[in-house]
């Protein structure tokens, strides 16, 4: 199968899987408390414990069936997963004297197999405050730090057997800060686990028209598209792997960018879809959400309106004919960030497409849902759909609803259609679109004192948002040109009635999120 991750509630839990696909092997992850019976079903080569924000010694931390150590299969522990593994099998952990966060200096003890081909000192990300005093019996330490002399080890799951077969490191080699990190990584898929470079694109895409078909059979498919990245690849995936009995409505729910409507009409048609329906929402949506404040109260709202418009648009496209399913372009950052992987995850907010009522008469098919952004583009290559699609920057389900901080109103929806316009514009004329992983305009819901033409204003605030990443999990915010910002700030001003201040968001992801709500 590859490498199985057990969440632990650690929000890098998915980029632990990302790296282990990116280096070529495939993965999957199951909560914590994943019994051994089903661990063993999927016949893992390998099993990594993620972080998580628990304390091993606290009441109702989670732990693993302990039974993962005896079934002769490697198992790495990272960040809570070192103390975890340090706890269970007779080591000793403590509140740790001083707390580690941030880039630190590691001193590897030993490179023969999880820090093969590393210095003697390499940069780490560190981020705990506990820490593992004791290891358990048959067990050395392969690292230290400054203030942690155990920043990995690895052990015997017995003192009978005669390799090592369980590791564990404090840091952090997911992320980006370790520079190192993806050697470290590699080294337990290949040289620990011994797995085979089986996960590739071309293998997915033929995988899931394969699992498209047999799921589907010979019912048909109703999608509700849109003008991002995500509905374009999962539309055209279902295209590819049912042909004409696929169907596709696009809900203009009045929340879109400026010219939304026209260029993803466009779109469908030229990639030659057989059956592609428009329905006009508008009012309903704004509608639904006149005086509405809370960011979540908003997902919700346009995630039912939705499902309400697009079960009445089903019944009047195939009434008489009957369709079964329902697809959607949801992705792995979307199921993280709606805590859908572990009951220890803390949710961040809900996603419009897992907000779904139990009567809704459809069986939902999800065929982007294990596929993180940069491995959905990959794909959109492989289906040939256009460039210019592929590297669209994504848009949230909810549209500039959550791009607006506060009420919805028409007013404000048309202030930043015009400025998210102008900036995208300036963006491409000056080719730093496609140098940033995501860019676009929000309206604060304040206004500032300006002076324009020798008189005082009193106006909405602009902010611009854009950020490097890879998958959506992390993100740094771009820095752009200030030549750019200026040209921009001083467009939207001039030619967008309302607006008399323009800010640049230098917030990194985490704390901050990508999108305002």
């Amino acid at each position: 199968m590859g490498i199985l991750v057990l969440d632990f509630g650690g929000q890098y839990t998915h980029l632990i899987a990302r790296r282990v696909r990116e280096l070529g092997a495939y993965s999957e992850i199951l909560s914590f408390d994943a019994s051994v019976e089903k661990i063993q079903k999927l016949k893992p080569e390998g099993i990594i414990l993620s972080g998580g924000p628990a304390s091993v010694y606290e009441e109702g931390a989670p732990f693993p069936d302990k039974g993962i150590f005896s079934l002769g299969i490697p198992v790495m522990g990272i960040c809570y997963g070192h103390q975890l593994i340090a706890k269970m099998l007779g080591g000793k952990v403590e509140k740790g004297g001083i707390k580690e966060y941030g880039k630190k200096e590691l001193q590897t003890l030993n490179k023969e197999d999880l820090f093969f081909g590393l210095e003697g000192k390499e940069i780490v990300w560190m981020s705990h405050g506990d820490e593992v005093k004791e290891l358990p019996p048959s067990f050395e330490a392969i690292a230290s730090s400054d203030d942690c002399p155990i920043a990995a080890s690895r052990g015997k799951a017995s003192p009978q057997d005669q390799r090592f077969t369980i590791y564990s490191v404090q840091f952090h080699p997911e992320v980006v800060h370790t520079p190192k990190g993806n050697q470290v990584i590699e080294n337990f898929i290949y040289r620990i686990c011994g797995c085979k470079k089986e996960w590739t694109i071309k293998d997915v895409s033929k995988r899931l028209v394969e699992e498209i078909g047999r799921a589907v059979a010979d019912e048909k498919v109703l999608i509700g598209v849109s003008g991002g990245v995500d509905s374009i690849v999962a539309a055209t995936l279902l295209n590819k792997a049912i042909g004409e009995r696929l169907h596709c409505i696009f809900i203009d729910n009045g929340l879109l960018r400026k010219n939304e409507k026209k260029e993803v009409i466009a779109a469908y048609e030229k990639l030659g879809f057989k059956h592609f329906h428009f329905v006009n929402a508008r009012e309903e949506f704004l509608e639904q959400l006149k005086g509405v404040l809370d960011p979540e109260e908003k997902r919700k709202r346009i995630g039912h309106t939705f499902i309400k418009v697009f079960e009445k648009a089903a019944k009047d496209v195939s009434e008489e004919e009957g369709i079964k399913f329902f697809a959607q372009g949801t992705i792995y950052p979307d199921r993280i960030e709606s805590a859908q992987a572990s009951k220890k995850a803390a949710k961040i907010k809900s996603h419009h497409n897992l907000t779904l009522p139990e009567q809704m008469s459809f069986q939902i098919i999800e065929p982007l849902k294990e596929l993180y952004k940069d491995e959905v583009r990959a794909l959109g290559r492989e289906l040939n759909i256009p460039e210019e699609w592929i590297k669209r920057h994504p848009f949230p389900g909810p549209g500039l609803a959550i791009r607006i901080l506060g009420e919805i109103t028409e007013e404000r929806l048309a202030i930043l259609r015009e400025a998210d316009a102008i900036y995208i514009e300036e963006l491409k004329k000056s080719d730093w679109y496609d140098k940033v992983w995501q860019a676009f305009a929000a309206l604060l819901p304040v206004k500032a004192v300006g002076v324009m033409g020798d008189q005082r204003t009193y106006e909405y605030i602009i902010t611009l948002r854009a950020v490097n990443s890879k998958d959506g999990m992390t993100a740094d915010w771009s820095k752009l040109p200030p030549e750019i910002l200026e040209r921009v700030s001083n467009r939207i001003v001039n030619e967008v009635k309302g607006v008399n201040r323009v800010l640049y968001d230098v917030s990194q992801k985490p704390p901050a999120t990508i999108e305002y709500e």
